[in-house]
């Protein structure tokens, strides 16, 4: 059985897979710090190595560099309980064989490990690792294990040019992912282009994605450029694909084979180079099944599909949300707006319906009128209940709460808009209660 390095700052968790590593034959040696597993590393070439993340000035990232340096075909299975994307592209661009999310199962451990032992074969060390500290950060936070298969695919994905097909209810998070996708490409220079396909009038669509030239019908006055033309290079992001029309399904599916665009009015087709990224909060298998989605059309946008889960099924992300909320809004206004342990929990409690938005509107919302600066139940408990309110009335807003208008005003620099958003009420509410204040 093969010697392992195993690199864990937390004793337990490091007797806890010493143990289990040892009843199934294998030669663990342990250690608590990057400098003890640089020290082993020195004098020994071991095929399989398994770190933690954040250990202490120094990271698994580190460990993984020097265990491939000493020896090009180590196995390096990194762990940890806040992954982010950032993390799994440094790991997967370093050459580690896997990362695993903490909490897990040992019996995955021990899989983990015996896949690596069957493939343990020579891999160049490439100067790419010496870019990993560079890696752009990213709003798209999360570290349950849900998040970190994501990461896992995007890393994977990104480099490629694969058409990806995003799935997920309203609010998950599917444009951050598909900006992830297009950050981490080839083309990530070009332009990136989101297209609301469920917002645009069918009998635009063609003209939108394909251009115009001039007179091609009444009141076409000039030419104008396609989204895809305007693209070349980049990536499209087609949002909310299942909104599209059948008449309209065959135009982007000969799109998708040939790469060619003709806009209305145009004699001949003309080739562009873009990469489609498309996105879908309906069940779009559904739709081919029952005849309203083309079944070659779905096969060609759903080479590669990620399915972003609700925030209800990944509600160990939730902290990390709030806090990291909390902070750039903070940041943002100028504040100094603290959350307390049960303004958290009340927080956790929540079941998010409108998943990732709803949070980060609330928590923008609490962030600047949160009493005494200090979000607890109580300001998370009314908060909640102005935003599933239903009656947005002019009297969704008491009197009382004139105080609030004024601050909101104050740090949106008098953006109605934007206040109105923030208060939870209609522009014309917000005009209203303006107007009564003498404002």
């Amino acid at each position: 059985m093969q010697k392992l390095l195993i690199v864990e700052d937390d004793a337990s968790v490091r007797n806890t897979i010493v143990t289990c590593l040892e009843l199934e034959g294998y030669q663990p040696d342990a250690v608590a710090s990057t400098r003890e597993a640089m020290e082993r590393l020195k004098v020994s070439a071991y095929p399989i190595v398994i770190s933690d993340i954040y250990l202490d000035e120094r990271t698994g990232i580190d460990v993984l560099r020097a265990a491939r340096l000493q020896n090009p075909a180590c196995a390096v299975i990194l762990m940890t309980g806040r992954g982010s994307m950032e993390t799994v592209m440094a790991a997967t661009e370093g050459g580690a064989f896997e990362y695993l999310a903490k909490p897990f199962e040992m019996s995955q451990m021990i899989e983990t490990v015996k896949r690596a032992e069957l493939s343990l074969l020579p891999s160049p060390v490439g100067d790419e690792a010496e870019a990993i500290d560079d890696l752009p950060e990213t709003e798209m936070i999360g570290s349950s294990m849900r998040m970190v298969e994501i990461y896992k695919t995007l890393s994977r994905v990104a480099p490629t040019d694969a058409t990806v097909l995003i799935e997920g209810e309203t609010g998950t998070g599917k444009e951050l992912i598909a900006r992830m996708v297009h950050r981490n490409s080839k083309r990530s220079q070009q332009a990136f282009v989101p297209v609301d396909c469920g917002a645009i009038a069918p009998s635009l669509l063609e003209s939108e994605l394909f251009g115009t030239l001039k007179g091609a019908y009444t009141g076409a006055d000039r030419d104008r450029m396609g989204v895809f033309e305007a693209a070349h290079g980049g990536t499209v992001f087609l949002d909310e694909i299942g909104d599209i029309e059948a008449s309209f399904q065959l135009k982007l599916l000969r799109f998708l084979q040939e790469h060619e665009v003709r806009p209305l009015g145009a004699p001949r087709a003309k080739k562009v180079d873009v990469r489609v990224l498309a996105a879908t909060n309906r069940d779009v298998q559904k739709m081919v099944d029952e005849g309203k989605f083309r079944e070659d059309l779905w096969y060609r946008l759903n080479v590669v599909r990620i399915t972003v889960p609700p925030l209800c099924e990944r509600a160990s992300d939730i902290p990390l949300l709030a806090h990291y909320f909390l902070k750039r809004y903070n940041q943002r206004y100028e504040l100094d707006t603290k959350m307390t342990e049960s303004g958290l929990k009340a927080i956790e409690r929540y079941s998010w319906p409108g998943n990732v938005r709803q949070l980060q509107h609330m928590m923008e919302r609490l962030t600047i009128l949160a009493p005494a600066a200090r979000i607890d139940a109580a300001a998370v408990k009314y908060a909640i209940e102005q935003m599933d309110s239903r009656d947005q009335s002019t009297e969704s807003l008491a009197d009382t709460e004139t105080d609030q208008i004024r601050r909101v005003m104050a740090v949106t620099n008098g953006n109605k808009s934007k206040a109105a958003k923030i208060l939870g009420i209609e522009r014309k509410t917000l005009y209203r209660k303006l107007e009564k204040m003498g404002l």
